[in-house]
């Protein structure tokens, strides 16, 4: 049984995303509040070097108030598409372009309080050609053997969400380095 909104407003707009209220009718008639973060979009790709490593960036999150490992990910510009968000942002973030770039998945990120849906692409075929990086970020690369990322998720030394969905999900294509 569905919530019906009765009515919208925008309380927040920021640069990455938008706040607004939801004011709902729950499914047993009561009415509700609910605060959405409004986002466009974003990508996380599975880089893997020919060697069998995945490049992961390494780079302070304030919310988190640490480096955290992750994968590469980016916000789309406007309504770019997915795969042209993928290709650029692994530029940006490691310097390398893909020459294959798979859709492997994709995921609500937080779906309790955001619209974030995440394209997760599997770049292969890797070749040095980037793309200069946003002024906000500080990263370095690290790269990981997959084996070894894994084991790494497994014992809970990457608490990056979206990296562990990505991880997941292209599990199947990574099988060979395992």
């Amino acid at each position: 049984m569905p919530f019906e909104l009765i009515k919208s407003e925008p309380l927040f707009q920021g640069r990455a995303f938008k706040i607004r209220r939801d004011y709902l009718k729950t499914p047993d008639g009561r009415e509700t509040k609910i605060d959405i973060v409004e986002h466009g979009g974003s990508v996380i790709i599975i880089p893997v070097d020919n060697d069998g490593n995945l490049l992961f960036v390494r780079q302070y999150r304030h919310a988190a108030g640490m480096d955290l490992l992750e994968l590469p990910a980016g916000t789309r510009d406007g309504d770019e598409p997915f795969e042209e968000c993928a290709a650029r942002e692994i530029r940006e973030e490691t310097g390398m372009e893909a020459g294959t770039l798979k859709k492997v998945g994709e995921f609500f990120l937080a779906p309790g309080y955001s619209t974030e849906f995440m394209g997760v692409f599997l770049a292969t075929d890797l070749r040095h050609n980037p793309l200069e990086a946003d002024d906000d970020e500080f990263l370095s690369i690290e790269k990981i053997p997959v084996k070894e990322a894994f084991a790494m998720a497994e014992r809970g030394e990457m608490p990056d969400a979206k990296s562990l969905a990505a991880l997941l999900l292209a599990r199947p294509y990574l099988e060979k380095y395992l």
